[in-house]
């Protein structure tokens, strides 16, 4: 197959296109129209068919003969734990976790937020919401109860899953107790509370609308996949925006399904009953589309992993996990990696296992590093594919596509552009750029089907951020530019949004945390380059004229100030006490200037700037605490 023709069709004949990748589906209802547009302009897919998500993750395979495969290895390093569950076994629990949310009132239309840690529960919750129309928002267990408490406010949940502990490498993380204080925060309060107590010792305080989690599932009836209108919203994802206030990502079912089985197909060159394993936490989009239901679109094996690429117990369990479990291909974040890589530079551990298994190793989540790109070539020699995507998009924009076409790789590179993108760089005028000049990634409207639908309970913010600053396309947020071989480099985002090994967290939201500090007079929060994570907060404060405060008793209070609103995610340790910020005339702080600065890049002073001696000064100080370049 051709990559360039394959990549034509998709472009010149959306219509055409999926309808064809959308006509492998298991549709309750097939659908006439197959692309038209909604209020917004923006498009909408398969806007009249009908189908239900666990149904084609679940029952056809089971109705096809195929209950008997495996569809998760729970593989948990850190309670020494592998268990296999068969499609049938997954159906049955998730079936009847089903009826027990029925019999706690939730129907379709209704939400649930799932809060659990890396366990087959939390698969079976997400399922089982699809199940019966109830759309589900997975929250990451790492954070801290304001952030889940403005994700309850925002989505009302009727009611939230979670589980008595998660583990950090070598302790419990008691969730009950942080699920408890972020309903007291909120002003939505859900009817109820279900847990699945794990039985690790963590503590699990009682409260009136706590519903045991086995005692619900042993007490219900299986229930039926209801059929939901494609449009209808499968989940919310919550992704950190530049006000602070995270944006609820919505995924619609039908499209959703048909661009996860494609990309399973034509993206990771994965068959149908391989292994597949994307090492990723449920609470963000990975998790989503390629631990959950992307593999079980396309009948894959896909492996539910609770430990972390290093500790648990060392820097071997990728491998003894790809070794043990057979897998075909693996996603994972370049931070992984380059984790790996500091615990064993040469490889040892590598050398222990047969990987013969691996076909492919995919990266995203953060730009891979040429030297972390070169050290896995050099100790396992396969493709090792960086691809990027965002949670808005839901599935990769950018990729080499293994099942269409193996196309030489550029290391820097993400590749070319997925089917049905239709990428382009422009310049902040909206004008076109040619060959390596460097503007804002945009993609051509119509975006093809699984990519987000809407911001949930906020379209003029979806508009407003993605639809309007280039009218006709989606604005990624992104910076980048095209060689004159049609590959695409993305050099990072164009906003304050850093990318903490993989984790989009917002320097908004941080600085406003940081600005609550009675010590502190102004802040600012930048993203600066880490060896290991790809970007770390570094906070920089203006302390309150009169305050004496020590600096070392500042910055610990702090750090432990967002590691308590926002959660450990956040890898803020560094605070460094400053006279004065770099501004300019009309008092704008120059956040990209001191990023620059700190990482060591090029950079002009703007004309604009209050005062240049400041550039000066900030160089005196970084040299004084060793940060960045400046070590």
């Amino acid at each position: 197959m051709n990559y360039n023709d394959f990549y034509k069709e998709s472009i010149e004949n959306p219509e055409g296109f999926w309808k064809k990748k959308s006509d492998t589906l298991d549709w309750f209802l097939k659908p006439n129209t197959i692309l038209s547009k909604d209020a917004n302009d923006y498009p909408l897919w398969f806007k009249d068919g009908e189908l239900n998500a666990c149904y084609l993750a679940l029952d056809k395979h089971i109705n096809e003969g195929h209950g008997d495969k495996i569809a998760f290895i729970y593989d948990s390093p850190v309670t020494q734990t592998v268990k296999k569950f068969t499609f049938t076994e997954v159906k049955t629990e998730v079936a009847k976790l089903a009826g027990g949310l029925l019999s706690l009132g939730l129907t379709k239309g209704d939400t649930a937020v799932i809060y659990m840690p890396m366990i087959p529960q939390a698969a079976f919750a997400m399922l089982a919401c699809a199940r019966i129309g109830v759309t589900h928002s997975v929250v990451f267990g790492g954070f801290a109860p304001h952030e889940l408490a403005i994700r309850i406010d925002d989505s009302k949940p009727k009611a939230i899953l979670t589980a008595s502990s998660g583990i950090e490498i070598d302790r419990l993380i008691a969730y009950k107790p942080l699920v408890d204080e972020a309903i007291a925060l909120a002003e939505h309060k859900p009817d109820n509370v279900v847990i699945f107590n794990r039985k690790l010792g963590a503590r699990v305080p009682f409260k009136k609308y706590d519903i045991d989690y086995d005692a619900l599932v042993y007490g219900s009836e299986e229930a039926d996949c209801v059929s939901v209108n494609s449009t209808h919203p499968l989940y919310i994802l919550y992704t950190s925006g530049t006000t602070g206030k995270p944006k609820g990502i919505v995924r619609d079912t039908g499209g959703h399904a048909t661009a996860l089985k494609f990309s399973m197909q034509y993206i990771y060159g994965v068959k149908e009953d391989e292994v597949f394993w994307a090492a990723s936490d449920i609470g963000w989009a990975v998790g989503h589309s390629y631990t959950i239901y992307g593999p079980l679109f396309n009948r894959n094996t896909s492996i539910i992993f609770e430990g972390k690429p290093v500790r648990t117990p060392d820097a071997s369990t990728f491998w003894r996990i790809i070794s043990e479990h057979k897998v075909s291909v693996m996603f994972t974040a370049p931070t992984a990696i380059r984790a790996i890589k500091k615990e064993d530079p040469n490889g040892e551990f590598i050398k222990q296992y047969d990987l013969s298994a691996l076909r492919t190793q995919f990266l995203a989540g953060e730009r891979c590093d040429v030297a972390t790109l070169e050290w896995y070539r050099e100790h396992i020699p396969i493709p090792v594919i960086d691809h990027w995507w965002q949670t808005e998009s839901g599935w990769p924009m950018i990729a080499n596509m293994m099942g269409v076409e193996y196309l030489p790789i550029k290391p820097g590179s993400s590749g070319k552009p997925v089917s049905g993108y239709d990428i382009r760089i422009f310049w902040e005028n909206g004008e076109e750029l040619g060959p390596n000049e460097e503007g804002y990634v945009v993609i051509k409207l119509p975006l093809p089907p699984g990519t987000m639908l809407d911001i949930w309970n906020d379209s003029e913010r979806f508009k407003s951020g993605y639809l309007t600053k280039f009218p006709g396309y989606y604005f990624s947020g992104d910076g980048g530019f095209i060689d004159n071989d049609g590959y695409v480099f993305i050099t990072g985002r164009v906003d304050d949004v850093i990318n903490v090994a993989g984790h989009r967290l917002s320097t908004a939201e941080m600085e406003e945390i940081v600005a609550s500090h009675s010590s502190v007079a102004e802040c600012a929060v930048i993203g600066i380059n880490d060896a290991l994570k790809g970007q770390i907060p570094l906070a920089l404060v203006v302390i309150k004229s009169g305050d004496d405060m020590e600096s070392f008793q500042l910055e610990h209070e702090i750090v432990h100030l967002v590691r308590e609103k926002i959660g450990a995610v956040a890898s803020l340790r560094s605070v460094i006490v400053m006279q004065r910020l770099p501004k300019t005339r009309s008092g704008k702080i120059l956040r990209k200037l001191m990023r620059s600065i700190v990482d060591g890049d090029s950079y002009q002073i703007p004309s604009t700037i209050d005062d240049e001696a400041i550039v000066d000064e900030f160089t005196t100080v970084l040299n004084d605490y060793k940060i960045g370049a400046f070590k």
